[in-house]
């Protein structure tokens, strides 16, 4: 809410008895995005006399103004700008109604409007209505802003609730994110919903400024939201405040919002996939199948017609009549074959879907894993080496381990294997977790095997078994009658740096001894 009407309404009657009487010294920028202007009573020798620093911050992701106690200027890289305005005294600050702007009013009626849009922040300098300078001069559209015009009249009367629907956003566009969510839930009926607004309207004109965790983000806001750090009844500390704490974690806070948001949108994709697999496996796995329907048939080709479309007789399986639907154009026997044909494809979707799901559970642990360990990161470069090593930085599908290795499903536990090297680096670095179970056949070149863990499960001997064979299998000793295979937690296999491809060191190893046996 930092730039939120309702925060600058307050912010500009702070800065009022502050600034106005004091001259327009300089304007300044050294950053790209940044501007420094320096207020004061007079201009001494070397320095101003009591100055009065008020520094924008105007990037498209962050727009935020600071008043610190000082500020120096660097002798290099750094530029005079509104120096139109140099010496002039201020005269007001204007707040503009129901907006997101204000102005420092100056004499020979000049205003230097703080224009704070979101992406599209500006300071835009008006000689009458007309727009004489601008900050960002990208922001094209700011040359032809007029300045009576940015006072925004909102009719927020009972009767224009009533005709909007009861719908407050339509009436109140200022409240903002925050308010709104503060709002959340409103009650049902219309007339309490207008007293909660009352009741947030008289908060908002006597406010305490709120900085607080929400939503994973450093936040400024005049009503409680999240977990609140601290809190100000001055709005030009509160701000500087912000401005500090927001610089310090803020940036953590944005990014770790940010991969915190990708990751629950994935986890949300990968349980809505899930949900529709346990529907469809439901639903071919029904009550009647395919497969008692042809050994039906088979009991009893005698009592079926020739060219029947349909046929009642005994289902044995359930002690009952059962109708089934055939093909005229085809024998009593061959309707059964039919039948047996589609369960056998049946078995197979069944077998294919069962194998998805543990995949899939599989993914779902693991991203599950990985929201747990960002939301532990403090530091900002660790964070963004996390999410690099495990290809979190963007919202694109997470490609299946079933496009990227082999695999097999046994006893209920998916297992993963290796292509070749660059492919064996890949699983064990960015597909298998910790708590995997990871196998190699012992002192020669092989394929990484990855056993997926199952939260709360023990790995029952026979998978880790079978899943030793897999790795046999896939190594230089696959014609060996035995072989010896390494088996160990996934936490216990390292990568260090300049390893070549598919080389790892191993912290802890058992070995046990198998027959290779492919998939």
């Amino acid at each position: 809410m930092y730039q939120n009407y309702h925060f600058l309404r307050q912010l500009s009657q702070a800065l009022r008895p502050l600034v106005v009487g004091l001259k327009f010294m300089e304007c300044f920028s050294q950053e790209k995005d940044e501007l420094v202007i320096v207020l004061a009573h007079a201009r001494g020798k070397n320095n101003y006399y009591r100055p009065f620093f008020l520094r924008a911050t105007l990037r498209p992701d962050f727009a935020c103004l600071h008043f610190p106690e000082d500020f120096s200027r660097a002798r290099h890289n750094s530029v005079d700008l509104f120096e139109t305005l140099y010496d002039l005294e201020v005269v007001d600050v204007r707040q503009f109604q129901n907006e997101r702007a204000f102005g420092l009013v100056l004499e020979n009626n000049y205003t230097l409007v703080f224009k704070l849009f979101g992406n599209r922040s500006n300071a835009v300098l008006f000689q009458e209505e007309v727009v004489i300078d601008v900050f960002h001069n990208k922001l094209v559209s700011d040359n032809t802003l007029q300045l009576s015009k940015l006072d925004r009249e909102l009719d927020q009367s009972w009767e224009a609730f009533e005709a909007a629907g009861h719908d407050h956003r339509k009436l109140f566009p200022t409240f903002g994110k925050e308010v709104n969510a503060y709002l959340v839930p409103l009650p049902q009926a219309g007339e309490l919903v207008w007293e909660a607004i009352q009741d947030v309207l008289q908060k908002l004109e006597n406010p305490t400024y709120y900085i607080s965790t929400w939503q994973y983000q450093i936040t400024f806001s005049l009503v409680p939201l999240g977990e609140v750090i601290r809190s100000h009844t001055n709005p030009i500390d509160a701000l500087n405040d912000f401005y500090t704490t927001y610089n310090r974690i803020g940036v953590i806070s944005k990014e770790k919002s940010e991969a915190v948001r990708v990751l629950q949108k994935r986890i949300q994709r990968t349980e809505n996939y899930l949900e529709e697999a346990f529907q469809k496996l439901v639903t071919v796995d029904g009550d009647v199948k395919n497969e008692e329907i042809g050994h039906i048939l088979m009991a009893n080709l005698h009592q079926i017609p020739e060219r029947a479309e349909r046929v009642t007789l005994f289902d044995f399986y359930r002690d009952r009549d059962i109708d089934i639907k055939l093909k005229s154009d085809l024998s009593p026997q061959r309707n059964a074959e039919t039948y047996y044909r589609k369960a056998k494809n049946e078995r197979i979707e069944i077998d294919k879907l069962q194998e998805n799901i543990a995949l899939r559970e599989g993914e779902l642990e693991d991203l599950k894993n990985h929201l747990q360990e960002i939301e532990a990161f403090e530091s900002l470069k660790l964070l963004r080496k996390y999410l690099k090593n495990n290809s979190l930085l963007t919202d694109a599908p997470i490609l299946s381990p079933t496009q990227l290795f082999k695999h097999t499903e046994f006893e209920g536990y998916v297992i993963l294997i290796g292509k070749n090297a660059k492919n064996n680096d890949l699983l064990t670095k960015k597909y298998a977790y910790k708590e995997d179970l990871w196998l190699h056949a012992r002192d020669v070149s092989g394929s990484h095997v990855v056993i997926k863990y199952k939260a709360g499960r023990k790995i029952p001997n026979s998978v880790i078994e079978r899943a030793a064979q897999i790795a046999a299998w896939y190594s230089k000793r696959r014609n060996e009658t035995l072989c010896p295979v390494i088996v160990t937690p996934k936490k216990f296999v390292r990568k260090p740096k300049g390893l070549p491809e598919g080389e790892v060191v191993l912290d802890k190893e058992e070995v046990v001894m198998v027959e290779p046996r492919g998939l």
